[in-house]
């Protein structure tokens, strides 16, 4: 039996051991993943681009028609105890709210408080090498469901791409709808073409990531073009760079597809100079956008 950790969390108005946390075996998390969830990073003990998170968190909870029980400044509040009772100096906050405790039953039952859970763990980034070298990824059809645009807790279709990748001994998977990228099983996807930086259209199949908006941001400030567009597969397939974005990832270089070589010429299989520009330019917003 794996061993829990006893890190503070907060559940439902109370702050306790993590692994004393309980809720009931009817929470319609639980029995139906009727929930939602956000996933906050944290450097130096101070937290990055919170207002961006709550307002996601305020766009998956009104698309699910659950009402958030909490103001921004008591979320803030929340996370910040739970901060200030960790040791590590850069974390990751984990938000998770369900409809709540109910008989079952497929509908939505009204009148039903919510169920609010909060823990934190250390953050683990990519390694020193992996930004270095780049990493490996496989893609895969997308075969999940059709409202990827809500955080939700439902995450087994994630599970099994993230699964089809770690067989094969890659960092992630890439995935195709209709014969065009969406997302990966737990990122963002990034494609780089003549210098532009591309990026799949937000819709219902992929989620808007936080970095959408810092990455546009750090491309008007590095004078690269961005765009939001339906991006082909074969366009993948033969991009000059590919990138993953996600807020423990934060950027990543993708330099090898499916056993193949991402990128042309000299610079083909080696993380890219876009990369290098907004990965430079992502730690300055780190140090300028805490909270």
């Amino acid at each position: 039996m794996q061993t829990l950790p006893d890190t503070l969390c907060y559940l439902n108005g109370e702050y306790t051991p993590l692994n004393q946390a309980k809720v009931s075996v009817l929470d319609r998390g639980f029995i139906f993943g009727d929930g939602i969830y956000e996933v906050v990073p944290v450097y130096g003990r101070r937290l990055f681009r919170f207002d961006e998170h709550m307002a996601r968190l305020d766009r998956s909870l009104a698309k699910l028609r659950i009402s958030n029980p909490h103001t921004k400044a008591e979320w803030l509040d929340r996370c910040r105890r739970l901060i200030d009772a960790q040791s590590t100096e850069d974390q990751l906050i984990y938000i998770q709210l369900t409809r709540g405790v109910a008989v079952r039953d497929h509908v939505m039952p009204s009148h039903i408080e919510p169920t609010v859970f909060m823990m934190v763990s250390a953050m683990k980034q990519p390694s020193a090498e992996q930004r270095h070298r780049g990493v490996a990824c496989v893609t895969a059809r997308d075969f999940r469901w059709e409202r990827g645009d809500i955080k939700s807790i439902s995450l087994l279709g994630n599970v099994l791409a993230r699964q089809i990748s770690a067989d094969q001994g890659a960092v992630e998977t890439i995935m195709f709808r209709d014969g065009f990228l969406t997302e990966a099983a737990s990122c963002n996807v990034w494609v780089v073409h003549e210098g532009a930086v591309l990026g799949p259209p937000k819709s219902e199949h992929v989620l808007e990531g936080i970095r959408y908006e810092l990455i546009r941001e750090l491309c008007e400030q590095e004078g690269l073009a961005f765009n939001l567009r339906p991006i082909s597969e074969a366009e993948v397939m033969a991009a000059d760079e590919l990138m993953l974005s996600s807020a423990t990832k934060e950027l990543l270089p993708v330099t090898s597809l499916d056993g193949e070589a991402v990128g042309h010429g000299a610079g083909r299989g080696k993380p890219g100079p876009a990369y290098a520009r907004l990965y430079e330019a992502y730690q300055r917003a780190k140090a300028a956008q805490l909270l």
